[in-house]
């Protein structure tokens, strides 16, 4: 055996870490889970909600409303606990675990509302809300970090193959509950379409578990957590990025209503399609929700391989550019329900493919924001604090909800009053006009922004390019 040392690198291993199967499928599961429970939520509320005796009790479409926005603003406030008991105390693995059983029991007593149980099915449909908030909001900042944990320098080669199936997993479960459990709720009643996504979410807490001895553990930091966290680069990180989350912020406000307001309008338009067999079929309410998902899958790969390389051709495209042409993007997506609601109001019915129009630019808008902010958040995190920057993003989608339900929460109040407050298109208008002042607010912003890139390996202290 000859002695003498290697002179190249010994060759990348070519095999999946032995984790990633069971990753890919818990978040399949777990994706399918909420998002065919949140699917339902305006339909279920404003139409099959019923008293403790089975009496019709149905909330408004601004009830439902601050309660939707309200869930996931809590929904997105957890991640940042979830990332600091995640990286303090329990690890990734013993998290996502914990609070994954609090999930199924959410899940779980949604169903009950279905069976008459003498309890007030109000009361039963905040609990399971609020278990779900708490299991979704926790596990979201450490599963993605968890799938980064399972690769070393051997196989790092293969991490963005990874990630593509991980995010194709999310917006396949998605997708196809998007579709099924409105049919669920339509044919089954609420047991059982709040119950299916339950199962699935038992299914992918049983297949998280039987990875157990197949995933890479990383241990919890402990007490170094605090001082690694809040370091000088850290504070600074955190001031630069928090003004970046209070202008996206206000995206999110417009593009989580895809599941309050535009489904409220969805029921008042013409959703009869012709499928290519011939055969005719109207959709539900729920289902047009799926376009978000699909068209994600489409348009990622459009615009990484097409719409920024031509872009490029003009001007170099920064992420804060990125992020400021979504910002103006997601006026006219808000803009065109504003007009369809017109014609609602003056008694005539749309065609859903208008709305399903808004859908695709609402898309576009979340490619180039949310996609973007994210990666752009992980950029600008100093190395050993990048789960807690990632909590931080995600209050952002918990802020803009929260400024959403207090203006449906509002609109309620004066209508109680006996006044009439964003009534019909003006509801569109005021989101509008708020998301094209944003934006405006934030091209200025991006004039002043001064950060540094972190990248695994190396720290640059060079500051980020600033747009022109």
């Amino acid at each position: 055996m000859s002695n003498k040392p290697y002179l190249t690198a010994p060759p990348p291993i070519t095999t999946m870490p032995p984790g990633i199967p069971f990753i890919v499928v818990n978040e399949a599961a777990e994706r399918f889970s909420f998002y065919g429970m949140k699917s339902i939520l305006a339909v279920f509320m404003t139409k099959h909600l019923v008293d403790q005796y089975g009496r019709p009790a149905p909330m408004t479409e601004e009830q439902a409303n601050y309660w939707i926005h309200s869930f996931v603003t809590a929904t997105y406030f957890f991640p940042i606990f979830g990332a600091i008991v995640s990286d303090w105390l329990l690890g990734k693995y013993r998290t996502i675990l914990s609070v994954s059983l609090l999930y199924c029991v959410g899940h779980a007593v949604l169903a009950l509302m279905g069976l008459q149980l003498g309890i007030e099915p109000k009361t039963l449909l905040w609990w399971g809300l609020a278990l779900i908030a708490v299991g979704a909001g926790g596990i979201k900042p450490c599963v993605s970090a968890h799938v980064g944990d399972q690769f070393g320098e051997t196989n790092q080669h293969l991490i963005s193959r990874v990630f593509a199936w991980f995010y194709f997993s999310i917006n396949l479960g998605a997708a196809t509950s998007t579709v099924l459990t409105p049919l669920l709720l339509k044919y089954c009643g609420p047991h059982w379409a709040f119950g299916v996504p339950g199962i699935f979410m038992g299914l992918a807490t049983l297949v998280f578990w039987l990875g157990r001895y197949r995933f890479v553990h990383v241990p919890p930091a402990g007490r170094r957590f605090f001082s690694e966290t809040f370091s000088r680069d850290g504070v600074r990180a955190i001031v630069n990025l928090i003004p970046l989350y209070l202008f996206v912020a206000m995206f999110w406000a417009l593009f989580d209503q895809t599941a309050s307001a535009w489904v409220h309008q969805a029921e008042k338009m013409n959703r009869w399609v012709t499928l290519p067999s011939g055969k005719a079929i109207e959709l539900l309410p729920s289902q047009i929700q799926a376009a978000n998902p699909i068209l994600i899958l489409l348009l990622i790969p459009t615009f990484s391989y097409a719409i920024y390389p031509l872009m490029n051709r003009f001007f170099e495209v920064t992420p804060l550019r990125k992020i400021g042409i979504g910002l103006f993007l997601t006026v006219p997506a808000f803009a065109l329900p504003g007009l369809l609601q017109m014609r609602i109001d003056a008694g005539h019915r749309p065609h859903i493919y208008w709305q399903v129009a808004a859908y695709v630019i609402m898309t576009m808008a979340e490619v180039l924001v949310s996609i973007t902010a994210l990666e752009f958040s992980y950029t600008q995190a100093p190395r050993r604090m990048k789960s807690f920057v990632m909590g931080l993003f995600l209050l952002s989608v918990s802020l803009g909800n929260f400024f959403t339900a207090e203006i449906n929460h509002f609109i309620e109040t004066q209508r109680r009053q006996g006044r009439e407050f964003l009534a019909g298109a003006d509801y569109y208008w005021f989101f509008t006009a708020a998301m094209f002042l944003t934006a405006c607010g934030f091209v200025i912003f991006a004039q002043f922004y001064r950060g540094r890139t972190y990248l695994q390996g190396a720290e640059s202290e060079q500051p980020v390019p600033v747009p022109e």
